[in-house]
């Protein structure tokens, strides 16, 4: 028997750790509380975050001006403030052992559901072969540039002839823009013609890889691509474009950014190096090409940055560190190289994510099929192959360790494993159905209370609980992403602009929010993503940053739900918060943290972590 969930009322879902951190565990951002007021019908709403650094048993107070609102210390992070006036400030304050400790301000109350962050758009272009294009925001990334505890977003500016790497033709420059939440634009950094645009070409990691308190930028570059301070990379006359627009010889560069300024603080050669462009699968440019990234804590307390190539065949994998104003290899993984590894050959998907598969403090990189451990050795490998989605998390609380839940494409390789939960530690597969064709969706998420942990379900077959058996035969009909939003424990689905809340009993999902009516916008096609979803400010659930539909603005909602469970901000889950970090490579996913975050879950147990 599974936990009966709805037999279960959670209120507080925290246990604090003790007052003091010792520098174990795993770096984490120090953050500010993140505190958010927005104006609504019912009064203002106020949330703030829990931090994981927070000692047991402190509370909160929340004040308007000088006058205290709440009775009694609360233990939950959000408060409505029904009558509330216009033009109130608002401020809230720890209190701990009894004493009040310094107050942390809301800053202005948002008058709408969302924050405006207005955007500096790139002058359009023309190709060498005359074709015109403009921009568009494509996917982004949040972390801390500056070291105050606050968010900075960092996003994409992609051209609109972007191509995938199967198809031909030039396309014009990407872009990766810094953003004060403020609408303060901090630098540009322009990758240049001999980087070409795509969903598969352009991943950047942003994050405090050294420990400084301020996050760098990675990303990687070529010959003529310009810092955020205006400063060529390389031969700034060279174009290595052929007549196709591929990009299949001259110098590939990895290059760490200041993150406050954009500057170019160091460069190297490109792992994994291009050689031999028929050596990845084809000759013409399409496998050689297709690179993901991402950030793990390989030590078990330090980030390391992941970058990797290739996936449909020959699988890379380099791992580097930066540390006191050092580029250093850690190690590079190679499929082709004698040995067990050979096994990930085939084995990519169109994403990378990261975890603890293991259990042993170090994280693991989840490769599709097959894992790679913190030590650059292959895990294990399911054989089954390629495919476009995959989820990494505590999806089955019953269940020891973690779980993966991925799709395949090809039937030959996948033979009857087309939708599958494995053993994130094993590979083991747990259940699994499908019999052929490409499976190009799948995603798990909690939204049935009935069931104990995420149910999940892809484009064929029905909704399947996370021990593998058939709820309905009716699942929902979004595939993309899930966000944590109204009160409950439940999360709801996020597909291009809409938030809706799945109903069990009549096997529907409900209209939670339609951003379109604030003119929001998706990316990426059928993929229907926002520009990013995380934990960014107020407490645990997560805000969703989409574009403008004229691309002048990001507009960042919060959600105006009240909820009675206090949780510490997710980006504190070190998990949780390096998938954030990977989400805008390749077909991105949502993040999972390394805790079941559901209906019925356990109170969380806050892992060691400590702040530089």
């Amino acid at each position: 028997m599974g936990i009966d969930k709805r037999a279960l009322a959670l209120s507080v879902l925290v246990v604090a750790s003790s007052s003091t951190f010792a520098a174990t565990g795993k770096q984490v951002e120090k953050l500010d509380r993140g505190v958010v007021a927005i104006r609504t019908s019912g009064g203002t709403f106020l949330s703030w975050r829990a931090l994981g650094t927070d000692p047991a048993g402190m509370a909160f107070n929340v004040y308007r001006g000088a006058l205290k609102l709440n009775a009694a210390p609360l233990t939950v992070t959000n408060f409505t403030d029904a009558n509330a006036p216009a033009g109130a400030t608002y401020s809230v304050r720890p209190v701990l052992g009894g004493a009040e400790q310094a107050a942390a301000g809301s800053g202005p109350v948002w008058d709408r559901p969302y924050k405006t962050i207005p955007l500096q758009k790139p002058a359009d272009g023309v190709t060498p072969d005359g074709q015109r294009y403009s921009y568009v925001v494509n996917d982004g990334s949040a972390a801390d540039l500056d070291g105050d505890g606050t968010y900075e977003l960092i996003i994409k500016w992609q051209p609109t002839n972007a191509h995938d790497n199967s198809h031909r033709g030039y396309t014009g420059n990407t872009y990766i823009d810094a953003y004060k939440l403020d609408g303060t634009r901090l630098w540009r950094i322009d990758l240049g013609r001999n980087i070409r645009a795509g969903a598969h070409y352009t991943t950047f990691l942003a994050y405090d890889f050294d420990g400084d308190g301020k996050a760098e930028v990675m990303m990687k570059t070529a010959d003529g691509s310009v810092d955020g301070q205006g400063k060529a990379i390389g031969d700034a006359s060279a174009d290595y474009r052929n007549k196709d627009g591929y990009i299949l010889h001259g110098p590939e560069y990895l290059t760490v950014f200041n993150g406050m300024t954009g500057a170019a603080m160091a460069t190297t050669g490109y792992l994994p190096a291009r050689g031999q462009v028929s050596d990845w699968g084809d000759a013409y440019g399409n496998r050689v090409d297709r690179f993901l990234g991402g950030v793990a804590y390989l030590d078990g307390q330090r980030p390391s940055a992941v970058f990797s190539r290739g996936y449909y065949t020959r699988a890379v994998i380099a791992a580097w560190d930066w540390r006191d104003g050092k580029l250093i290899s850690r190690w590079v993984f190679d499929s082709d190289k004698p040995g067990p590894g050979a096994a990930v050959n085939h084995q990519g998907a169109h994403w990378l994510s990261v975890a603890d598969v293991d259990g042993d403090g170090k994280d693991d990189i989840v490769y599709g099929a097959a894992t790679v451990g913190s030590d650059g050795q292959m895990l294990y490998s399911t054989g089954l192959c390629h495919g476009d989605a995959l989820h990494v998390g505590k999806l089955n609380p019953n269940l020891p360790g973690q779980q993966i839940f991925m799709v395949h494409e090809t039937p030959s390789c996948y033979r009857g494993h087309g939708v599958e939960m494995h053993d994130a530690a094993t590979g083991k597969i747990l259940w699994s159905f499908g019999e052929d064709g490409d499976i190009g969706r799948g995603t798990c998420m909690d939204i049935d209370p009935a069931y104990p942990g995420e149910e999940c379900w892809a484009s064929i077959g029905g909704l399947m609980s996370a021990d593998g058996k058939q709820i309905s035969s009716n699942r929902p009909r979004r595939f993309n992403f899930g966000v944590w939003w109204d009160g409950d424990l439940l999360r709801e689905s996020l597909d291009h602009t809409l938030i809706e809340k799945w109903n069990p009993k009549t096997e529907r999902l409900q209209m939670v929010l339609d951003a379109r009516q604030y003119n929001a916008a998706s990316n990426n096609g059928t993929k229907g993503t926002p520009v990013l979803s995380a934990d960014l400010f107020g407490d645990w659930r997560e805000e969703v940053v989409w574009r403008s539909a004229d691309d002048s603005a990001l507009l960042i909602f919060s959600t105006t739900l009240p909820s009675r469970h206090r949780i510490p901000t997710l980006m504190h889950n070190p998990q949780y918060r390096v998938q954030v970090a990977g989400q805008n490579a390749g077909y991105n996913q949502p993040p999972h943290p390394s805790f079941f975050l559901g209906e019925g879950m356990a109170p969380v147990a806050q892992e060691p972590i400590y702040t530089p």
